[in-house]
């Protein structure tokens, strides 16, 4: 069972990271948070990630309560949520950010209007707890029950975490890894993350047609 355990939260922890991907969202995190002293960005970076820890939270323990209020199965969700994710992946995989990872202008241009504000819109919602983000907590904690709630949120909590310190080191990840850097590692996120929506989708058509995999 344990090695149960270990590889369910590996699958979670890939399928977060990849839909959450840390460093895509340094460049974001950096921008929206342009001229603002350090403590502000902490407070940005932490209110961020409670916001997008409180959201998954939620929906992995009323996904069965969802699911049952608007007479959702699994395989639905999967089929849904398997697109969405390889979508975000098929557009990652091209070099350009998902739109997920790219807020607009608009966005940008109020975020310099009130710093806090961003931390629950653009960032933690869509950028960290997007519908991708969700689709797979959703899927996760249906699947696994109670363990896989469990599982999932520990791999959602320690990848917060990760990304907090991601975002606080920011400017010197950029400089570190340069522009290129960022740029392979938001195409290989993006391979991963159109295998896993595709790996969603299959899983969902064949819960749907009764197929044996």
């Amino acid at each position: 069972p344990s090695m149960d355990v270990t590889h369910e939260f590996a699958v979670a922890f890939m399928a977060f990271f990849a839909i959450m991907n840390p460093l895509a969202g340094v460049p974001v995190f950096l921008s929206l948070t342009d001229g603002e002293d350090a403590a502000t960005m902490r407070q940005v970076a932490l209110k961020a990630l409670l916001t997008a820890f409180g959201i998954v939270l939620a929906f992995s323990l009323a996904g069965k309560l969802i699911f049952e209020l608007f007479g959702i199965t699994l395989p639905a969700l999967r089929v849904a949520g398997g697109i969405l994710v390889f979508v975000i992946g098929f557009q990652m995989l091209q070099g350009h950010g998902s739109s997920v990872h790219e807020p607009s202008n608009a966005d940008q241009q109020n975020a310099r209007q009130a710093a806090l504000s961003v931390a629950v819109s653009p960032l933690a919602m869509p950028l960290l707890a997007g519908p991708g983000t969700i689709a797979t907590a959703m899927n996760l904690s249906a699947h696994g029950g109670l363990a896989g709630i469990g599982v999932s949120l520990l791999a959602f909590g320690i990848l917060c975490v990760v990304t907090y310190v991601t975002f606080i080191y920011g400017h010197t990840l950029v400089r570190l890894v340069g522009k290129n850097g960022m740029n392979a590692v938001t195409r290989m996120m993006g391979l991963i993350l159109a295998v896993i929506g595709a790996q969603m989708l299959i899983a969902g058509i064949q819960g749907a047609f009764h197929l044996s995999p």
